[in-house]
């Protein structure tokens, strides 16, 4: 009889150790990584090309903006990426799809992008991170948000100036940390950034 309580009892450890190795993932974070990295990746391709016809109709200001970003959002697209490889995901392939117009309209899009991002997108991801505790994505969400944020404040500035034809006010050049994606006016750098602490020496500048 005591060999059989042993055994039950090793049995019933087993289980339990089995079940807790076996938890089930975080299913909607892990939704929300792929989108995040199908929206990051698709948003640096697009801003790359507004960059450049940004170039072609002679809006140079515009134009570094665009490529900042560009790089910001690879940024995000790398940290989603690995975040979701932790919880041993791979990103399926897929192919960035947009359209590219004047600046004007571009920036627009930008802006609607952006907003969308802002408002709703990555709120409601960093919500189902909290609820499914993977913190590695709250604080890659965390620094998407924070950079999108400020992005939309330059999107902003960028199409008023356009609108009223007084592109000179528009920052001259912008660095961008190669961690989290915070993107500066040049003329204003943190010594150290504002939302990873990395060192303004490792930030990659457009000028």
């Amino acid at each position: 009889m005591k060999k059989v309580r042993i055994f039950l009892v090793l049995a019933i450890t087993s289980l339990i150790a089995f079940t807790s190795c076996n938890q089930s993932k975080p299913v909607k974070t892990i939704e929300n990584l792929k989108a995040g990295i199908i929206g990051e990746t698709t948003a640096s391709k697009k801003y790359e090309a507004f960059a450049q016809k940004a170039k072609e109709e002679g809006h140079d200001a515009i134009a570094m903006l665009f490529s900042a970003a560009s790089n910001a959002e690879a940024v995000h697209a790398a940290n989603h990426t690995k975040v979701l490889e932790s919880l041993g995901e791979k990103m399926d392939d897929f192919t960035p799809e947009f359209e590219v117009k004047t600046t004007a309209e571009n920036l627009q899009a930008a802006i609607e992008g952006e907003s969308y991002e802002v408002a709703t997108m990555y709120p409601q991801f960093l919500a189902d991170a909290k609820a499914e505790k993977v913190q590695k994505a709250e604080q890659s969400f965390t620094w998407a948000l924070d950079t999108e944020k400020k992005h939309n404040d330059f999107y902003s500035n960028a199409l008023s100036a356009l609108n009223a034809e007084s592109e000179s006010g528009l920052p001259t050049g912008y660095a961008v940390c190669p961690v989290c994606g915070n993107t500066y006016d040049m003329a204003n750098v943190d010594d150290k950034c504002a939302f990873c602490m990395t060192d303004k020496s490792k930030f990659i500048n457009f000028d």
